[in-house]
């Protein structure tokens, strides 16, 4: 594991094979019960209009419209191609799909009103983003006063055995080399606390697991 972060394209998951193979690696966490849905919810995040950032697929967020009540979704991805995955995916969910929307663009400039959700979350995208404190500094403008975020992604200074847990893990395999460069681009907790102390949030906590790191808080008055 490198000891100094390496970072990774900010283009997102562009192109039909990439797009295919990370749609499927997706579908398995949700019927594996992998994805991280419950811990969104128990953050708080459970009601009103919501914002993920790089839903990929559209997994994560379906699954918390199908967990929540009288919510709704907007998911903002940098890829064309996912986000139409993202639409697909949605229609197979029947009801729910009325509950979301989907756009592209890049993060650093969200195509959103200040004070427009309740929250926002974002499951292994942060490694990926090219000015991390610009984005959070978006999210901040995006949440409503009071609004609440959750941000979630993998540790680079995870145990080596862990590391190798995962990678035999992941299916399909073709995904393994790109598993191998997120982990050189991921924080840790110094590094995201550091990073979180130059944004214009002022509440907010740096956990971390075995496998991963989250941060979360909200939007302050001050």
């Amino acid at each position: 594991m490198p000891q100094n972060r390496i970072p990774e394209t900010d283009e997102g998951i562009q192109g039909e094979f990439d797009v295919a193979i990370y749609k499927q690696m997706m579908r398995r966490f949700r019927d594996k019960n992998w994805m991280e849905t419950d811990d969104i919810i128990k953050s708080g995040l459970d009601h009103g209009l919501a914002l993920e950032i790089g839903p990929g697929p559209g997994y994560l967020g379906l699954e918390w419209l199908k967990k929540t009540d009288g919510t709704s979704l907007k998911g903002l991805d940098i890829s064309p191609e996912m986000a139409q995955v993202a639409e697909n995916n949605a229609r197979e969910y029947g009801y729910l799909n009325s509950r979301v929307e989907y756009a592209v663009s890049n993060a650093q400039r969200m195509p959103f009103e200040d004070d427009m959700f309740d929250a926002v979350f974002t499951n292994g995208s942060l490694h990926e983003w090219e000015v991390p404190v610009g984005i959070f500094n978006e999210i901040f403008r995006v949440l409503k006063p009071g609004g609440m975020f959750f941000v979630s992604d993998l540790r680079r200074n995870m145990h080596p055995l862990v590391k190798w847990f995962i990678k035999m893990a992941v299916k399909p395999k073709e995904i393994r080399p790109g598993l191998t460069t997120s982990l050189n681009a991921a924080y840790t907790s110094d590094e995201l606390n550091s990073l979180l102390r130059k944004t214009r949030f002022s509440s907010f906590t740096v956990s971390q697991g075995r496998m991963g790191i989250t941060v979360t808080g909200h939007k302050t008055n001050d």
